[in-house]
């Protein structure tokens, strides 16, 4: 499922109209305001079309508004049928529940899992960028992308999650729908962390993730109209203005329509960097006494000058000291550009009141084109470099469909929620590149080289493409008043992937495997507040096919499946919430070994992870936590490597954020935050490694009525002492600096 450019405009002009006749009491600058980010947006995407021509200038910025805020409980009303998103603890940054894959939405304390999941009004009093802020904060998450990069990656409980052109976040529940790339939380209402394996919950991850899952929830239309402008500022010149309108309409307010708007363009911290960010976001929705239905919209452009690029160590060197983060390696003749168009259609109907079924169809079309250097090797102590530019063209095509029943049924004493699905995933990749000549630059004197002419690719031939389908069935059983829960399940899974000869187009090898993969959670309750919690749960990775170098070349091998043996307790005091769990997750993989490849490697990662969020104080918040990792190789055909620990898992990880309100000055809020991660290898051998690295992160907010308007001023400094540290080790063995310090500002109104 794609959708062509001119439809997406028509779309965009068409549902604007709707909300501009809303806003028509507004300030007439307010409202010129609303009109220009939604006319720049629509024509800038027109414009977005021809990536390999000219990138000579930007249009100028329109100002208007950035942030995402909510209730603590977002209630939408139609007949006798209500639809309502978890509540929020106590001081709004963290839900009590969301979505657990094929199992719908639970409550936290009724989930056989650790969770998250952080609320829009966390992420604009954050003021993230993308959802890399938000999920850098979980102290069980590290961010391995870079500052002014062209990815967000991470790492959860020490596996890779994002890694690569297939993006493994959900959105609403579903892969292949999410831009591919980065994910901006304008038109995000929550994000939600389930941690560890779920092959069973979400189906196999596109990229072959196991960490974990990140679950984007859209934002949809409110019962209560909102109309919201906000206007940003970051160092050094970055400047942004967003959107956010809501309105209902018919005879019982059961359609709805929400529309968000974002641009921000300007100078970045990094030497010759500057970016430009457009988004316009249109969610539909239909709530009736038994048919509910939702339509989600996206468009999403970026532009970035000098965009960054991950650093590899020359093997046998010692990590040298990191730059100032302001050092930008990348020729300022270099640039990034990304459009992303995404759709997502779902509908669900009440059979009777205790059966529903469902069906979700959707899926996301990203073109991109890049000139710029392709991984930077650090060959010296004195901090050289050597790098190849490269001019790239990339298209990635996703679709993804899904239908299911949920019943709700006794038998006896024991009551059921059985949930059934069957689904469907494909993607496409395409990709291109033209090589130019090395240059050489310095870590902390960045050395510029003339532009090289480097002719963009010709065509753009198929080099890979995967179908998964699965068929899902769980049901959890619940006695006691639902003091007592057993979950169980199972998913069987079908992987097929082709890979394509760039020049003839021929398939160059084929993979066709299936796997069944199970769950058994457990929940019990002793006494009020409290959940003790276990599972064991899969997860799922396409198997390898042993390569041409080895005696058994071509063999297939079965699907990798990592398990996880998780137990926990949960405390939920109303105003504070804590989470601590202790796991042993299992991944094997393959290897060369002599000249025979087989699956005879493993990876284990156990840890104890403590979660705090929540109002312990009024008017103090606090959010954070602590993980400890004690992950290592534990079967690896090298004497070298057994027993090592892999790359880019710290042993500690903590966070650990605070608010304050000030109490003889009303309306002002002082925040804070301490952001640790402890030593990470860079290679296998642990040879190589970045030392740890502490931020520190400031800021305030201050809300006031003005001229009868709720007004939100915000202000912010991120790693506040300019530290100088590496940061992100990815899986595949590179390194990025940290963040430099960055200010920020933003101002939000609601009319």
């Amino acid at each position: 499922m794609s959708f062509r450019l001119p439809r997406f405009a028509a779309v965009l002009r068409t549902t604007a109209a709707l909300p501009l006749r809303c806003i028509e009491p507004l300030p007439v600058a307010a409202r010129l305001a609303f009109a220009s980010v939604l006319t720049t947006g629509v024509s800038s995407f027109a414009w977005a079309q021809d990536y390999a021509g000219s990138h000579s200038g930007s249009d100028a910025v329109q100002r208007a508004a950035q942030a995402p805020q909510e209730l603590p409980a977002v209630v939408i009303k139609a007949g006798s049928a209500p639809f309502e998103l978890p509540r929020a603890y106590a001081g709004g940054q963290v839900a009590k529940g969301g979505r657990v894959g094929l199992l719908g939405n639970k409550s936290t304390m009724d989930t056989p899992f650790s969770v998250s999941h952080y609320t829009s009004q966390r992420m604009q009093d954050q003021q993230a960028v993308t959802v890399a802020d938000v999920l850098n904060e979980d102290p069980s998450i590290r961010f391995t992308g870079q500052t002014g990069g062209v990815t967000d990656s991470f790492y959860i409980r020490g596996f890779p999650i994002n890694e690569g052109n297939l993006s493994e976040f959900a959105f609403d529940g579903i892969y292949g729908v999410v831009p591919n790339y980065h994910v901006f939380p304008e038109y995000v209402e929550r994000v939600e962390v389930l941690k560890g394996p779920a092959a069973l919950l979400y189906g196999m991850s596109p990229n072959s993730g196991v960490g974990g899952v990140v679950n984007i929830v859209p934002k949809r239309p409110l019962w209560k109209d909102l109309t919201r402008l906000t206007t940003d500022y970051a160092s050094d010149s970055q400047v942004g203005g967003h959107v956010d309108i809501s309105r209902r309409f018919g005879s019982d307010r059961q359609f709805g329509i929400r529309l968000n708007g974002l641009h921000r363009q300007g100078g970045t911290p990094l030497d010759h960097q500057s970016s430009r960010a457009e988004v316009g976001a249109v969610s539909l929705d239909y709530r009736g006494e038994k048919l509910r239905a939702t339509l989600d919209l996206i468009g999403q452009y970026q532009w970035v000058d000098a965009p960054t690029r991950p650093f590899l160590l020359a093997p046998g060197l010692q990590t040298p000291s990191a730059a100032d983060g302001r050092r930008n390696v990348t020729q300022s003749w270099g640039w990034w550009k990304s459009y992303d168009q995404s759709g997502l259609l779902h509908a669900e109907y009440d059979l009777s009141r205790n059966v529903t079924v469902f069906a979700d169809a959707g899926g996301a079309k990203t073109d991109v084109a890049r000139l710029s250097d392709q991984t930077p090797t650090i060959i010296n102590a004195a901090g050289d470099t050597s790098a190849t530019p490269q001019n790239w063209k990339f298209q990635v095509n996703r679709w993804s469909a899904d239908t299911g029943i949920r019943a709700r049924f006794d038998t006896g004493p024991i009551r059921h929620q059985l949930a059934m699905q069957a689904s469907l995933y494909e993607d496409r990749l395409a990709q291109a590149s033209n090589a130019g000549a090395a240059v050489l630059s310095n870590l902390y004197s960045p050395i510029a080289s003339p532009a090289q002419g480097i002719a963009s690719p010709s065509r753009v031939p198929k080099v890979s493409s995967s179908q998964l389908t699965g068929v899902a069935l769980a049901d959890t059983l619940s006695v006691l008043d639902e003091r007592v829960q057993l979950t169980a399940g199972v998913r069987q899974q079908q992987i097929e992937s082709d890979n394509f000869s760039t020049s003839t187009g021929a398939k160059i090898s084929s993979y066709d495997k299936g796997a069944v993969t199970p769950l058994v959670g457990v929940v019990f309750k002793p006494v009020e507040h409290v959940s003790l919690y276990a599972n064991y749960v899969e997860g799922l990775s396409k198997g390898d096919i042993a390569p041409a170098s080895a005696s058994n070349a071509g063999q297939v091998f079965a699907p990798y499946k990592t398990k996880q043996q998780e137990v926990g307790v949960k405390i939920d005091l109303n105003h504070v919430m804590a989470t601590l769990a202790a796991f042993r997750i299992n991944k094997p993989s393959g290897q060369l070994d002599g000249t025979v490849y087989t699956v005879d490697s493993k990876q284990r990662n156990q840890g104890l992870e403590l979660t705090v969020a929540g109002e312990p104080l009024k008017g103090v918040r606090v959010l954070g936590g602590v993980t400890l990792l004690d992950a290592a190789l534990i079967e690896t055909p090298s004497a070298t490597t057994q027993g090592n620990r892999p790359v880019g898992v710290p042993k500690w990880m903590a966070n650990a954020g605070a608010e304050w309100d000030v109490p003889w000055v009303r309306g002002l809020t002082l925040t804070g935050a301490v952001n640790f991660t402890g030593q990470e290898y860079v290679n296998q051998a642990n040879t190589q490694s970045v030392p740890s690295w502490t931020t520190f992160d400031l800021g305030a907010r201050y809300t006031a009525l003005v001229y009868g308007k709720s007004t939100t001023f915000r202000a912010g400094v991120l790693n506040a002492f300019d530290r100088k540290y590496w940061s992100g080790v990815a899986s595949y063995g590179t390194i990025s600096p940290g963040a430099p310090r960055t200010l920020f500002a933003s101002a939000t109104i609601d009319f």
